[in-house]
């Protein structure tokens, strides 16, 4: 088969694949918390690589690159959208990196989780949620039967680390979203819960502040989403928390509505003791 062969096919492949998404996918084959309310904490253990999309530049990407990770959207997978992310250059933040965080968790999940930026630890580690604002995310997600190893992904607004953990400029964020609405369009989460103020201004598009908008559901794309406040914020108040496991509640029951089952995968590996 020829190149122009093969243009041909992606061409007709991807406008199909708009079409019926109903919007336009990135193009990416061209150059350009709870200690006080109930709330169990996950055993700790160390995480099973194999079990997660994780794509990072000091893991081992043979272990990231699955059976799940099927080419779709004319070629595009989490890999080629992760590789990308390793490599870019389009926003000042790229300068003072010292790894992107593209992403972390299972292919086509119950709940996508959104947050605002990588810290310093996960700057370290090119995870997401890895410091203390993640280890209270984990407690939070499990305490409605999520995982970032079984039923959840886990990205944020931009992939690099702003300085001093400040807020993402505008034109910062702007160079990310294409990176993350594209992991959005593969991954096709059925909820997403978006993690405090950055996360859902900037998905829904919205001057807003956190208070006007957690524990509402808005659409982005068709895809019901929830915002509440981000777990670093609960660690500065915890009067926060109270809030924040009402938000929870109310995402959980939309999420049994939408997805019977979908805590499943999260009882067995509690049940395998992982």
């Amino acid at each position: 088969m020829t190149a122009a062969e093969k243009q041909n096919i992606y061409v007709f492949l991807k406008k199909t694949d708009d079409w019926l998404h109903g919007y336009t996918s990135p193009d990416f084959c061209t150059g350009t918390f709870m200690d006080d309310m109930e709330i169990a904490p996950p055993p700790p253990q160390a995480v099973d690589s194999n079990n997660l999309i994780q794509s990072t530049e000091h893991f081992n990407t043979e272990s990231t690159t699955t059976n799940e990770a099927k080419q779709t959207g004319g070629g595009a997978t989490l890999e080629s959208v992760a590789a990308k992310v390793l490599q870019c250059t389009n926003c000042a933040l790229a300068r003072g990196r010292t790894h992107a965080v593209p992403g972390e968790g299972v292919l086509h999940p119950a709940v996508m989780v959104i947050g605002e930026g990588p810290g310093e630890d996960e700057d370290k580690t090119g995870r997401p949620f890895v410091g203390r604002a993640g280890q209270l995310l984990d407690k939070m997600l499990a305490a409605i039967s999520l995982d970032r190893r079984c039923n959840c992904y886990i990205a944020n607004i931009v992939k690099c680390r702003p300085p001093q953990n400040r807020t993402p400029l505008p034109e910062e964020a702007a160079a990310c979203s294409g990176y993350l609405e594209a992991q959005i369009h593969l991954l096709k989460p059925r909820m997403i819960l978006a993690m405090g103020r950055t996360a859902v201004q900037n998905l829904l598009q919205t001057p807003q502040g956190i208070n006007a908008l957690r524990g509402k559901f808005f659409a982005y794309r068709g895809i019901p989403l929830l915002a509440t406040y981000h777990p670093s914020a609960l660690l500065r108040n915890a009067d926060l928390k109270r809030p924040a496991w009402e938000d929870l509640k109310v995402f959980r029951a939309r999420l049994e509505e939408l997805c019977p089952g979908y805590e499943e995968p999260f009882a067995a590996q509690q049940r395998n003791g992982q």
